[in-house]
């Protein structure tokens, strides 16, 4: 999936970028992979992770416990402009990929939220939600979307 694609003016809003709390929390323009590669390496903020937790429709309880595997009072403990570590602002990267490309499909945010948390017979019955954990189950739910978005039946 590629970040500079072209986005229709109903999902504007959706983008990369604005999954991530916008412009003014993301300290960087994102152009290219490369781009994405430096966010990581200089670590995503608290704050653009609470944003994206915003849009997936589930607590930051469960988002950390299941998906980060850290603790939630480990998270908020740090303050909003507190980096995250590479790892773990890689996985963030790759997750808000996956929920980039979701907000294209549906281009509705109750509808990208309840196909996430709902459990999906082409995922034999997980939710998608469920596997973000692992880059396999990312990847896995990225060609579900992609299967969707040509009207494959998924």
């Amino acid at each position: 999936m590629k970040v500079i694609e072209k986005i229709p003016a109903k999902t504007r809003g959706l983008s990369f970028v604005n999954l991530l709390g916008g412009k003014s929390i993301l300290s960087m323009s994102i152009q290219s992979d490369f781009d994405l590669i430096a966010l990581s390496n200089e670590g995503i903020t608290k704050a653009s992770l609470d944003a994206l937790i915003g849009h997936l429709g589930i607590s930051k309880k469960s988002f950390s416990e299941n998906i980060l595997d850290a603790s939630v009072k480990t998270l908020e403990r740090k303050k909003s402009t507190d980096r995250l570590d590479k790892r773990t602002s890689s996985h963030i990267i790759e997750i808000t990929k996956v929920v980039e490309h979701a907000f294209s499909v549906f281009e509705n945010e109750d509808k990208v939220k309840s196909w996430l948390n709902y459990p999906n017979r082409a995922l034999n019955n997980i939710k998608p939600i469920d596997l973000f954990y692992i880059p396999t189950g990312l990847k896995m739910v990225d060609d579900i979307l992609g299967r969707i978005e040509y009207g494959v039946y998924s």
